[in-house]
């Protein structure tokens, strides 16, 4: 500094020093960062993850390595404390349930409602208005109040139910039996409603207590369930699609700030992509009014899914599918309107009523 003054005077001196003060302190990048899912790479959640951390690696030129970790193993399987992990830090980045979430951000919840979706003329079509809406913008501004940095919505599709027992087309085929949920009060209150026995299970002890006939059922979305070869246990799957489950890339804010103002802006444009082959693959083969434009999405970036109808396949693999009426579905809506009702305050009613408004406008 001494030799810098007496070559350029102090005044320049310390328009230097004032230069350096002023300029955007952006912490050295680690050499890797944490992402957070709950099932395996193999299904489309897991696939849309891994697809969000090679693109990031592209385009940053290794600057930025993300690594998935699958199977809930920075959990180490207690999913649904998912959230306080981002918050505090222990985990980067993630592409996480709603669902897992929800604890800590009851809004989240709005998604869970039974039937919320599956009542509209196209459930698909809701879930996008909803997303891409005022309810949208609502619930990210709960995640960030709540201490995580949001990105944008994916999607791990919605949740169907086989078991082990019988074809379940009403309510009355479901008493007794023994369904595994996610630990989720709502899930609980929907599945007692509708006379089954809910037990609470997490994701990692599930497919051993399917084995062992610890439970006789589960709901998922197909594309989560059929990688791990639940037809081998389950006979009998019913889609009646009677919960959506997007998925959330998040970020913790600190590691999201130490990011430039460009690498946030890759990161974004990544994860938006990622989203998008989430969404198509969650969608392709079970969205009946999207005229095919999932396939070609997915044929458009190269990366064709080796199922594209699934009731052909699931029935290949021995399973008997069942998929409900309107008539039918109705029933299980009205079985359920108590829990509606009585979840509209937990949520809160502005964020329900956003999302009806939404989908209302969407129609």
């Amino acid at each position: 500094m001494r030799k810098f003054m007496r070559k350029f005077g102090v005044p320049a001196a310390f328009a230097f020093f004032c230069s350096l003060l002023s300029a955007p302190a952006f912490a050295a990048y680690k050499a890797e960062y944490k992402l957070d899912i709950v099932p395996s790479i193999t299904t489309g959640w897991g696939m849309g993850a891994q697809y969000f951390s090679d693109l990031v690696k592209e385009r940053s030129e290794g600057k930025i390595n993300i690594k998935v970790y699958p199977n809930a193993q920075l959990t180490t399987g207690k999913q649904t404390n998912a959230f306080m992990l981002l918050r505090n830090g222990t985990i980067d980045f993630a592409c996480q349930s709603t669902i897992n979430y929800s604890p800590q951000i009851p809004e989240l919840n709005l998604f869970a409602l039974p039937f919320f979706f599956a009542a509209q003329p196209d459930r698909y079509k809701a879930l996008d208005a909803v997303t891409n809406g005022k309810a949208g913008e609502m619930i990210a501004k709960a995640i960030e109040a709540k201490g995580g940095k949001f990105i944008c919505f994916g999607e791990n599709g919605f949740r169907e139910l086989t078991n082990s027992k019988r074809s379940i087309a009403s309510p009355e085929d479901l008493d007794g039996l023994k369904i595994r949920v996610v630990g989720s009060p709502l899930f609980l209150d929907t599945f007692k409603a509708l006379g089954a026995n809910p037990v609470t299970m997490v994701w990692s002890d599930t497919m051993s207590a399917i084995q062992q006939g610890v439970v006789d059922g589960q709901e998922n979305p197909i594309n989560t369930f059929y990688p791990v070869k639940i037809y081998e246990y389950h006979k009998f799957v019913t889609n009646w699609h009677y919960v959506a489950d997007p998925t959330l890339f998040v970020v913790n804010p600190k590691v999201w700030d130490s990011f430039s103002p460009e690498d946030q802006a890759l990161l974004t444009q990544a994860a938006k992509e990622a989203a998008a082959y989430q969404i198509a693959l969650a969608r392709v083969g079970l969205d009946e009014k999207d005229g095919g434009k999932n396939l070609d999405f997915l044929k458009g970036i190269e990366k064709m899914p080796e199922i594209s109808d699934w009731n052909k396949q699931l029935t290949e693999v021995g399973m008997t599918v069942t998929d409900l009426s309107p008539e039918q579905m109705k029933v299980f809506m009205d079985k359920t309107q108590s829990i509606r009702d009585a979840w509209r305050s937990k949520i809160g009613e502005d964020l329900v009523k956003a999302a009806e408004e939404d989908m209302a406008a969407a129609k």
